[in-house]
């Protein structure tokens, strides 16, 4: 079976790094869903405006080219011990597909079709969809499930702005600001550098070059660049 991208999805997140690990735990993240030519007929998405979730089946295609394994290293376990790569969610798949459960905020009709407004999403800027389903509370939610190692949601750390950061983070929207501080809020440091504290990283949200790094007070924001292009902006 061959499949092709129905859309592409612009999205708050310019690049893979501290994009939140899973759907839902960045709840300020946003996208936008635009449909290729040949997808863009506005029967297709008649009636989903009813839905509050939708599923999307997506490609992981910055990191297609690095290939897979049959086992990794979850962040949830130290990114230490291997486990096997369908025991994960992570990208390295024999096929490079991935399920994200996100949001409906709205849809948008355009010249060039209807666009799908999108929350709590976990894609990165340029994300190929290849195919949409809503989301059914009454058999997609299982109360009674287990999880193995990630039964619960990671632990979250303190995020303070630094002083000389205060000026450029205030003059952000309330979303944008909210956003930066959840996604740092989930350390989204390598797990085998989650010791060292003097380190800074820097991840392009919301069009911006956000630099910060973690101490024992947890994470600090020490600088915000202007829009750089990259990702949906504030």
């Amino acid at each position: 079976m061959e499949i092709v991208p129905i859309g592409t999805v612009r999205t708050c997140f310019g690049d893979k790094f501290a994009v939140p690990r899973q759907p839902s735990l960045c709840a300020s993240s946003w996208g936008e869903l635009t449909f290729h030519e040949g997808f863009r007929d506005p029967a297709m998405v008649r009636e989903l405006a009813d839905f509050s979730h939708l599923w999307l089946i997506f490609g992981f295609h910055a990191t297609a080219d690095k290939g897979w394994t049959p086992t990794v290293r979850p962040p949830r376990l130290g990114g230490n011990k291997r486990v096997g790569v369908f025991a994960t969610r992570s990208t390295f798949r024999p096929n490079g597909l991935g399920l994200s459960l996100v949001a409906l905020e709205g849809i948008e009709m355009h010249p060039d079709g209807p666009r799908l407004k999108l929350g709590r999403l976990d894609l990165i800027n340029g994300t190929p969809v290849y195919d949409i389903k809503p989301y059914l509370p009454f058999t997609d939610a299982l109360p009674e499930a287990h999880a193995g190692f990630a039964e619960t949601a990671p632990p979250s750390v303190p995020v303070r702005v630094a002083d000389e950061a205060r000026q450029e983070f205030d003059s952000l929207p309330a979303r944008a600001r909210a956003l930066i501080q959840e996604c740092l809020a989930q350390d989204p440091r390598p797990a085998v550098q989650s010791e060292r504290t003097e380190k800074q990283f820097g991840a392009r949200l919301c069009g911006c070059e956000v630099r910060f790094r973690f101490d024992a007070d947890g994470c600090q924001i020490v600088s915000i660049s202007t829009a750089d292009g990259s990702g949906l902006n504030c």
